[in-house]
Parts: C-alpha cells; sequence; structure tokens
C-alpha cells in the first residue's frame, strides 16, 4: 500500500489541500463521485431554519433513539413498513454491520476490483474472503449480465459496480439469492443510474431474508458531511443491527436532512429526473473526449464516474505521474485506483463533473500527455 493511503479514497480535498500549501478551494476534485450542482437548495434552507431555531433547534436536544420520522420517510419511499429501514451513519458503518453478520455466515465472496471496505469491515470480526474476479474489459450494453460466482456462503455485490461503473441485472442476480446464506447489495450508486431502479433488489427483500440492500444519500445529493445513509432487511436482522451500534448513530442535522429529502416526493422527483439528465449527457460528452487523450482508455460506465486505463502501443501504462502532474501543477484530483485489489497504477477513476470542469479537465490532461517522454 502507498505511502500515502490515507488519501487514496478520494473525497480528500482538505488533506492534499494541506500538503500542497493551498486552499481548499483552489482544486478541482473528480476524486469523489457526488453530484457538482447539490446539495439541493431546499435542504439548505432546512438545515439553515434547524440552526437557527434557538431552544427549538434540533441541535439541542439528543435524537429520538428510534429514528422514526426518517424510518417512515424512507420506508414510504420504498413502499416498505419502517421496520424494514435502518438508517447509519453513512453506508460505511452499515457495511461494518453486515460483515458482522457476513462473518458468521461463512466465508464472504468478494468482486476484484472493489471497494475496500467490505474487507475493512469483515476484518473488524476476523470474517474471510475470497477474490472474485470481475472482467477488465466490458462493453456498453447495460444492464449486463453479473459474472457468474464461484461457490461460497456469502455474496457481496456494488451495483453499479465500483471502480468499474458496470450495471447489473436484476434478472442475473436474482438467481443468486437462492445459492448464498447471505446476500449484501450495495446499491450506493445506483439513484444516479438513467433507469437503475428498474435493476434494484429492494422488490425482492420480501421473498429472501438473506437478502440486505443498503443504500447512501451521500452522492446522489452531495451530502458527504453529513454521513447519512441505510439498510433495508428483515425486522429480524435490522432489529438486532441496532442492539450491537454504539446510541445516536445518526447526528440531528443528518436526520433532519434524510427527513427534507426523502419527505418532499414531487422534489426527489425532479432532483433524481435532473441528475440522471446529467450522468447521461456529461458521461457521453466526457469519454468520448478522454478517448481522444493519448495512452488513455476510458470505459463504458452506467454511472456518474469512469474508470479509465492507460495503454501505450498495446501496453499497460503507469498513470501514476499523470495523477500526480494533475494534482501539483494544475490542482486536480482524480481517483488513485492503487486501492481496488487488480488494478494497480495503470487505472484511473475520474468522477463526472459540469461542463466547465470537464473543459479545465481536459485542458490540463493534453498538458500533461504533452510534457511526457514518448516511446521511441
Amino acid at each position: 500500500m502507498p505511502s500515502d493511503a490515507i488519501e487514496i479514497h478520494g473525497g480528500n480535498r482538505i488533506a492534499v489541500a494541506r500538503r500542497l500549501g493551498c486552499a481548499p478551494a483552489r482544486l478541482l476534485d473528480a476524486s469523489a463521485s457526488l453530484v457538482p450542482f447539490g446539495p439541493p437548495a431546499g435542504l439548505r434552507r432546512s438545515l439553515r431554519r434547524a440552526l437557527d431555531g434557538g431552544a427549538a433547534s434540533p441541535l439541542r436536544d439528543y435524537p429520538e433513539r428510534g429514528y422514526a420520522a426518517l424510518r417512515g420517510v424512507i420506508a414510504a419511499h420504498h413502499g416498505l413498513p419502517a421496520d424494514w429501514v435502518l438508517p447509519g451513519n453513512g453506508a460505511a458503518e452499515l457495511f461494518t454491520w453486515a460483515a458482522r453478520d457476513a462473518a458468521g455466515a461463512g466465508c464472504s465472496l468478494l468482486g476484484a476490483p472493489g471497494f475496500a471496505d467490505y474487507g475493512r469491515a469483515l476484518a473488524c470480526w476476523g470474517g474471510s474472503s475470497e477474490r472474485q474476479a470481475l472482467p477488465l474489459r466490458w462493453d456498453d450494453r447495460f444492464p449486463a449480465p453479473f459474472p457468474d460466482p464461484p461457490a461460497g456462503d456469502v455474496l457481496w455485490i456494488c451495483n453499479p459496480h465500483n471502480p468499474t461503473g458496470q450495471l447489473w441485472s436484476r434478472a442475473s442476480l436474482e438467481p443468486l439469492l437462492e445459492r448464498f446464506a447471505l446476500v449484501i447489495a450495495d446499491e450506493a450508486f445506483l439513484p444516479l443510474v438513467p433507469g437503475g431502479e428498474a435493476q434494484s433488489l429492494v422488490p425482492l427483500l420480501y421473498r429472501f431474508p438473506n437478502l440486505v440492500v443498503i443504500r447512501s444519500l451521500t452522492k446522489l445529493f452531495a451530502i458527504a458531511g453529513l454521513r447519512l445513509g441505510y439498510a433495508l432487511a428483515s425486522p429480524e436482522r435490522l432489529a438486532r443491527w441496532g442492539c450491537w451500534r454504539d446510541p445516536w448513530p445518526v447526528n440531528a442535522l443528518a436526520a433532519l436532512a434524510g427527513e427534507a429529502l426523502l419527505g418532499d416526493r414531487p422534489g426527489h422527483a425532479r432532483w433524481s429526473a435532473r441528475v440522471e439528465r446529467w450522468v447521461a449527457r456529461e458521461g457521453a460528452w466526457l469519454r468520448e473526449r478522454l478517448a481522444a487523450v493519448p495512452d488513455l482508455v476510458p470505459m463504458p460506465s452506467a454511472t456518474n464516474f469512469l474508470l479509465v486505463r492507460g495503454e501505450r502501443q498495446g501496453r499497460p501504462l503507469d498513470l501514476e505521474p499523470l495523477r500526480r502532474g494533475l494534482e501539483e501543477r494544475h490542482r486536480i484530483l482524480l481517483r488513485d485506483c492503487r486501492s481496488f485489489e487488480g488494478l494497480g497504477s495503470g487505472w484511473l477513476r475520474i468522477a463526472l463533473l459540469d461542463r466547465p470542469s470537464h473543459r479545465r479537465l481536459l485542458r490540463a490532461l493534453h498538458h500533461q500527455v504533452g510534457r511526457r517522454p514518448r516511446a521511441t
């Protein structure tokens, strides 16, 4: 693991700005895959009212232990009873409890490449795991069938997949619920995918008590700092998780944000439609132009980031000098992929931003590529 591993996750603008000796606002962050035009104005107004509420402010009191209001709006959003919902301090906290169940159920099968936090969560409980090698070449026909996994006890699925951006079909995932004792589906990016909800496993929860679906509000609404996610699963499983965790894992402002964002159904629908249009428009635009940058091969993606591999004359190319050059000379951050098993320094992940930011990125990329010595 590189010495700067603490920054590999992405979205570390403050830490990188401190290291570079510049203000965080000077950095263009394409390392964290968040909607660039959030958070929504209605949410900002709700939070300001809460902060100005004096004695009536939610900051004064402890959060309500059962999070009844928040669970109610999440449940209504998905058409589930409230006891099928457990809010969490971001998806990361919920992975920890899912991993505790997984460690007790047997060996976990983790996709490679894949999000390192699943392994982090399993390590908390001494859980065992094996890797399922996922393809690193694919076309743009989404949704795609999930690659047939080997035998195992617990299957972790990321849909759409991070870091590749592949969207798996529900039809290919449903049979796996019969094969594994526990299936944990990370659908953090699914609400951003145009038409993505049609591939969600949420409608299968009633039929399969071995299924857990974990969602995040971070990406869709650009509220990573508030730390808010939720798990959907059988009430018995979630009640057990609730006994394990610390009291008040979701702070009052985060709970208020969730109630405001998911409780406003028309507003949520408008926002989601806007996000899906942005992903479709900017993803296609940026991928086409990245393909024109020498030595870069952007892969097809269904969601709001692009995985890019380095290739020169048909051979893999180390992209770490390019990433560092963009950071140090142009103040642009891309996602270091060395923390994704099976990728390494020959890959970068680029979050979708707005059009002016994409133009700035492309200018910087062409400038940096022009500085590199060419093979003779």
